[in-house]
């Protein structure tokens, strides 16, 4: 057997997930597995980056075993992983000075108004695309090495490493021989320069981080180098990654300009290729590094909510009125509406295009006659009002319609919120077959680099649709529905903190 598979990792907020690739695009061998999420105090929210490696390893190995394939039949490798996140590690001994702090942590949020109030809001915005947030990965890298005790002077004598999380699987997957990433995830820290696309030395000077903390940053198809430990072995090319959302946008074959996609997750992001030339939003989205057709830097639009598919593993896990995430699609159609309920699932407050770190969750316009299917229902709603709170911020920055939404993600696999999601834009929603194009994303970089397929249009022609949902509601009830989400977001923004 020849070597015509790629294994794709994407690392996920709340678990992980390996497949194998091959030359048609078909998934072989999936596995995931989740991870322990941690929340010190309130507000904060932090993983095990070891265990994130275990868990990783473990569904790699289970992947290849369920494809029935040997280590020899792969060709390269491909990563994706939840971008912003934040792990430093010691460079002899290959250990975190301490938990990851994930990209929906807050506990910097003062750092944050701090760095605003001193005017750099502006600063940060032409040279990052981003706006101050305590989401992205720059203040908590400040925050590590302030309150880890030690850290600050290890780091000034160049024995630490910062990295997103796919820098810390490069790491271990090379055995502690490459310390990288790629251009997406750089352009997520908040100290990157995206116009000369390079570490900015004074941003790095202002939250005062050392230079040679931070990763070596590539194109997003290339080799970043060769598998060199224990549970992989060596030789393998690492030849692919990208920061999960434009690992999405690449899979979904969003090579043209004016192309979006939405993936449901943790969390819900929509991203709009832009192509060569940087966009500076105006309506509360951010600009950020994408991948063109052979996976260099390309810009793109995005807007980011923070609490998507979350919301409905809280009914889960904290509520508990529900057992799975699938029981919610027939759940929400047990009624006909929510009855006046609105749920603004602000857990870890509101980002695009609101950017409020101080918002918090509420479910809004209870009555007697409020049951579980109606709580249940506003959860799955409010993924879709948020999603269109960015596709109107969107199409504002673009100057012009958005006509069709590609989507993947989770919770796309739900009818119920996908043909609400057509309903409250106004446009078709579609849904590839293969709707885990994060990973997808990952896989095709690298089958690029090494080879696999001679060109992006190859790919292209890989994506099939499963399912186009349409409009179906009246614009007069659209309106109407959306303008009680705006007011109840108004609520939570002003009356709850």
């Amino acid at each position: 057997m020849g070597k015509n598979y790629i294994l794709c990792i994407d690392q996920g907020t709340t678990g992980s997930r390996a497949f194998l690739l091959d030359e048609a695009g078909d998934i072989k061998g999936s596995a995931y597995s989740e991870f322990r999420q941690i929340f010190p105090k309130p507000g904060w929210v932090e993983h095990d980056a070891e265990e994130i490696w275990k868990v990783t390893v473990r569904v790699i190995r289970q992947a290849i075993n369920r494809a029935g394939i040997g280590l020899k039949s792969i060709c390269g490798i491909g990563i994706t992983n939840q971008r912003e996140t934040t792990v430093i590690w010691d460079r002899k001994t290959s250990k975190p000075i301490y938990n990851a702090i994930v990209w929906q942590c807050r506990r910097t949020a003062d750092l944050c108004e701090e760095l605003k109030r001193k005017g750099l809001g502006e600063t940060f915005r032409k040279k990052t695309g981003l706006v101050i947030d305590a989401y992205f990965s720059g203040t908590k890298i400040k925050w590590l090495l302030d309150n880890v005790k030690g850290a600050r002077e290890k780091a000034r004598r160049g024995e630490l490493a910062f990295g997103t999380i796919d820098s810390w699987l490069i790491w271990k997957l090379s055995g502690g021989m490459v310390h990288a990433t790629d251009f997406t995830n750089a352009s997520r820290t908040l100290v990157f320069n995206i116009v000369e696309k390079k570490w900015d030395e004074e941003l790095l000077d202002i939250l005062g981080i050392p230079e040679s903390l931070v990763p070596e940053v590539k194109p997003s198809s290339g080799l970043f180098g060769k598998t060199a430990c224990a549970e992989l072995g060596s030789g393998i090319p690492i030849a692919g990654d990208a920061g999960d959302q434009q690992s999405a946008l690449f899979g979904q074959g969003c090579f043209e300009k004016g192309l979006a996609k939405n993936t449901y997750g943790t969390g819900c992001f929509m991203l709009s290729y832009l192509g060569e030339k940087f966009v500076e939003s105006k309506s509360g989205l951010v600009t950020t590094l994408a991948c063109d057709e052979e996976g260099k830097p390309a810009y793109a639009l995005e807007g980011s909510v923070f609490i998507a598919g979350a919301v409905v593993q809280w009914l889960r896990d904290q509520l508990k009125v529900i057992n799975k995430a699938s029981e919610t699609e027939d759940i929400a159609r047990s009624v006909k509406d929510t009855a006046g309920v609105y749920f603004v699932p602000a857990f870890v407050g509101l980002g695009a295009p609101y950017w409020d770190m101080s918002a918090r969750g509420a479910i809004i316009g209870l009555t007697r006659g409020a049951s579980r299917a109606h709580i249940i229902r506003s959860a799955l709603e409010s993924i879709a009002y948020q999603t269109r709170d960015l596709a109107l911020a969107m199409e504002k920055d673009l100057g012009t319609r958005l006509k069709e939404l590609r989507v993947d993600g989770g919770a796309c696999q739900n009818n119920f919120l996908m043909q609400f999601q057509s309903d409250i834009l106004g446009i078709p929603v579609n849904r590839p077959v293969k709707f885990e194009t994060t990973g997808l994303g990952a896989g095709y970089l690298a089958g690029l680099a090494v080879g696999l397929w001679k060109d992006a249009g190859v790919i292209s022609k890989l994506r099939k649709t499963d399912r186009v949902f349409k409009p179906k509601m009246k614009a007069s009830q659209r309106e109407k529905l959306y303008r009680g989400w705006t007011e109840a977001v108004k609520r939570v923004k002003t009356s709850l903190v």
